[in-house]
């Protein structure tokens, strides 16, 4: 067990062995009805946050519908890599005819391959919902195992690290459709195969093991596995700084390391090579995303998803809803002090306090914010986004990664309190009393809500019932009104319910910029580059109002469709539909017949 005296967590010095003898091994191994208590927790809070999105198959995100509909997208394209042996890496089913990169994208492979039978049975929306509930599940289980059996070593520390670690503020907003982030159940097995590396004699085992999970993360957020290898460098180089005697095992710890290195290295050349320099591929996000900060007053507030917290308390402190990175609340913040202060002579304590020192400075972005105001002082991050790789990382992700560090102080926290309780047995009960007020006054105000859910339009019949496909023969494609884009990503999810059969133009991805006049040449922008005719569907969509139709505009529509290999072109329910119809018959002159609830253009006479 850990305690204020101890240098190392719990399985030290034998990493992951049980400590504190036979004694300790069969409550582990008796305590089996702990397990399926702490389980049947995570199971019930998971469900609470998305019981809106269960209790009505109509429902869907209410803050980011968008997301919602690209991951849906992403699970029928796992589906048909399975099915019908598609390339998993590139997809020519959206943005026509360019296709996506999709190793540069969300695609989450290592989830939505083993799910096809879901996706293929009930549909890429319960495949969707079912990754965003399962991951939230999972990350505590992993969490809870690898605490109360390799790093902390009690069960109920473990839970409540654990319940952090999956139920923190940012966790519960990255919910808000961003499965991808909310399932890092790999990163305790990660935390847990480095520990391992320090055995002797197993070096070729460990870092096997090790290169497998690193592959499995590699292939559900790679942001995450940056994040996680920075963290374990800095708590390993606590530990070999501030434990002289574990340097005897550096010669296990190094080659067990260089096997993970080369055997994942091996495995993820190819895909590497295809998401850095294969068709599709960008170098780094744009200036704008990459100014995405963490505001300083966000790390004492409270988030609009928390129970202390609603919308105008995280107004103007995070981009978006779906980004309340931090959001700990004062009465936690101060608690972390006061733990980091309390087991000081803890050295892995002292490593992740550096962690969170450095994450938090790292998410503050080029320039510090404080209250929804720039303040003018730079901060460190402005000297490292633009160097490769980390010109990928949104900066105020940084602070997302301090949750499992909070939650790491917490577990080792309440197993200090519980070691005390047992040593002076008489001071017991108002030490629990003092530990279940401060933790109640610390995460009472952070326990989650159920997400926010809005009534999805129904799938239109021309799409549920194949009437679309002798339109797209011979390699056309769908053309929707409006195009496609990170503000209307409907036509995912309708591509997505065809199981990719319905190829559409453009989308909701990230490629590359390719304007010659761009100033951000290369960077990624959320859809493809602007055409002309697209461009003048989105002024239609963000105003109502039709734009003067010019000769040359009906010139560039027809070269347009013709780019996009379009057949037919749809407008499906749209608050702007009126505009949008309109703005297509004087485009081209066609009067639209109305199918199986959408308007339908024929366009193959113009693009023969």
């Amino acid at each position: 067990m850990t305690t204020p005296e101890s240098d190392l967590p719990a399985g030290e010095p034998s990493p992951g062995a049980p400590e504190g003898g036979p004694d300790r091994g069969v409550r582990l191994r008796n305590g089996w009805w702990v397990d399926l208590a702490a389980v049947l927790s995570f199971v019930a809070l998971a469900f609470w946050i998305t019981a809106r999105l269960w209790l009505d198959p109509r429902q869907g995100i209410r803050d980011n519908p968008s997301d919602q509909a690209q991951f849906e997208w992403m699970m029928a394209h796992g589906a048909r890599v399975v099915t019908d042996f598609a390339y998993p890496f590139f997809s020519d089913r959206m943005n026509v005819p360019d296709g996506v990169n999709l190793m540069a994208n969300t695609s989450v492979l290592s989830v939505s391959l083993p799910m096809t039978p879901v996706t293929v049975l009930l549909g890429p929306r319960a495949a969707f919902l079912l990754f965003l509930t399962a991951g939230m599940i999972a990350t505590a289980t992993a969490w809870y195992f690898v605490l109360s059996r390799v790093l902390v070593g009690a069960r109920g520390p473990a839970w409540l690290g654990a319940a952090f670690c999956a139920y923190a503020p940012a966790m519960v907003s990255h919910a808000n459709a961003h499965p991808n982030i909310v399932s890092q159940f790999v990163v305790p097995l990660i935390v847990w195969r480095t520990v391992r590396l320090a055995e002797p004699g197993r070096w070729l085992r460990n870092g096997l093991l090790l290169a497998l999970v690193i592959v499995w993360q590699s292939f559900l957020n790679l942001e995450i596995l940056l994040m996680t290898a920075i963290g374990l460098g800095v708590v390993v180089a606590a530990l070999a700084l501030g434990r002289p005697a574990l340097r005897r095992r550096a010669r296990p710890f190094l080659a067990g390391l260089g096997v993970a290195a080369a055997a994942s290295a091996v495995v993820l050349a190819y895909p590497l090579y295809v998401q850095l320099f294969g068709p599709g591929a960008y170098q780094g996000l744009s200036r704008l995303i990459r100014g995405y900060s963490t505001d300083l007053v966000s790390f004492v507030a409270f988030s609009r998803e928390s129970l202390a917290g609603d919308e105008r308390s995280a107004a103007g402190l995070a981009r978006n809803p779906t980004e309340e990175n931090a959001f700990f609340g004062w009465p936690l913040a101060v608690l972390v002090v006061a733990l980091v202060w309390w087991l000081r002579r803890n050295v892995v304590v002292l490593g992740l306090a550096a962690l969170g020192l450095l994450l938090g400075l790292l998410s503050l972005g080029r320039e510090i914010r404080f209250n929804g105001r720039e303040t003018g002082i730079p901060g460190p991050w402005a000297a490292l986004e633009n160097l490769p790789i980390l010109h990928s990382v949104v900066p105020t992700r940084w602070s997302l990664a301090l949750t499992p560090v909070i939650g790491l102080l917490l577990a080792y926290g309440a197993e200090c309190v519980r070691t005390l309780a047992a040593r002076f047995p008489t001071a017991r009960p108002q030490l629990r009393f003092a530990t279940a007020t401060v933790l109640t006054m610390a995460l009472l105000p952070l326990l989650p809500t159920p997400l926010p859910a809005e009534r999805l339009d129904a799938v239109p019949t021309f799409v549920t019932s194949g009437a679309w496909r002798p339109y797209v023969a011979g390699g056309r494609s769908v053309v929707t009104l409006p195009l496609p884009d990170s503000t209307y990503a409907e036509p995912l999810r309708w591509s997505a319910m065809t199981r990719l059969e319905m190829p559409i133009a453009r989308g909701y991805f990230l490629g590359p910029d390719t304007r010659p006049d761009s100033p951000e040449r290369g960077a990624a922008l959320f859809t493809a580059p602007p055409r002309p005719t697209s461009s003048f569907f989105d002024i239609i969509q963000s105003t109502g109002a039709v734009p003067p139709i010019t000769p040359q505009a009906r010139v560039d529509a027809v070269d347009d469709l013709r780019y996009w290999r379009a057949g037919v072109v749809i407008l499906g329910p749209h608050p702007q539909s009126v505009a949008l119809r309109r703005g297509m018959i004087e485009l081209t002159g066609i009067r639209p017949g109305r199918i199986g609830g959408v308007w339908v253009w024929d366009v193959r006479a113009l693009t023969d």
